[in-house]
């Protein structure tokens, strides 16, 4: 299978390198990418085949596309490739970008799924959530579901709208642990720990607590109960959260997400 990436930014790099390392030969990899400098040190990295443009020479023979570009170029992006990539599978990357929206610009495409991935992606710890275009063939999602999995576990939802609440919980999600990793840090910090302590415990708490709950059968409240002793430190510590509202500005937080992600479909599918 010929795969082509049209981008070649952080995210791009992280799925091409989980292929590479999944065993997909370098020679089935095709990477698009404007910018001079970036198409050298992808080159040089993996050993694909760059092209400053997504013309033919390109994408010729490719079996499956990913889109990879921001959303507030895609529809310029992809405007040129619908004869191109008649035959191909598409996956798009993009934030936001609805794929009725992303068909139209390619003149009708329908073999077209939509994939959320996040950052950890680029160290293959990343969660991608996807959605098909009606009519997506079974083959093609296992074979969209095989090239996300490169970066980390995949999660399916039935409704393309749903991907709106995947970009607010997933999608976003580092920035929420990294937000509670830097509070935590100040907060030993300001108990008299210095900045390497500091570091050190927040991150490794959080690494630890995750693979725990992963690794664990039972639910993430009951493994909150189980460290919480009555009367105890942790129990000081939860109170005070649970006081100051910290579940419903979570949730307040999410959904504020979720309706962005709704808006900007909502704007970059416009025309």
């Amino acid at each position: 299978m010929k795969i082509g990436f049209i981008g070649g930014g952080n995210m791009a790099a992280a799925l091409v390198g989980g292929l590479l390392g999944r065993g997909t030969p370098a020679a089935s990899v095709r990477i698009v990418e404007p910018m001079a400098a970036q198409r050298d040190a992808l080159r040089a990295r993996f050993g694909v085949e760059t092209f400053h443009a997504a013309g033919e020479a390109a994408l010729d023979g490719v079996d499956l596309a990913v889109i990879a570009v921001k959303p507030q170029q895609m529809r310029e992006a992809v405007a040129p490739l619908g004869p191109l990539l008649r035959n191909a599978l598409v996956v798009s990357v993009a934030a936001g970008i609805r794929a009725s929206d992303l068909s139209r610009w390619l003149g009708g495409h329908r073999r077209i799924v939509r994939a959320m991935p996040n950052t950890p992606a680029l160290i293959g710890m990343g969660v991608t959530g996807l959605a098909a275009l009606l009519g997506t063939s079974e083959a093609d999602r296992q074979t969209a579901e095989r090239v996300l999995a490169a970066v980390g576990p995949t999660v399916w939802v039935n409704d393309e709208s749903l991907l709106d609440a995947v970009t607010a919980v997933s999608g976003s999600g580092p920035a929420y642990v990294f937000l509670f990793i830097e509070a935590l840090q100040d907060a030993a910090l300001g108990l008299g720990l210095d900045a390497r302590q500091a570091r050190e415990l927040a991150l490794y708490t959080f690494a630890g607590a995750a693979q725990l709950a992963l690794r664990s059968e039972e639910a993430p409240a009951t493994l909150r109960e189980r460290v919480t002793s009555k009367g105890g430190t942790t129990a000081a510590a939860l109170a005070v959260m649970e006081a100051g509202g910290l579940r419903p500005l979570v949730a307040q937080a999410v959904q504020a997400a979720c309706r962005r992600s709704v808006e900007m479909g909502e704007e970059f599918g416009r025309g």
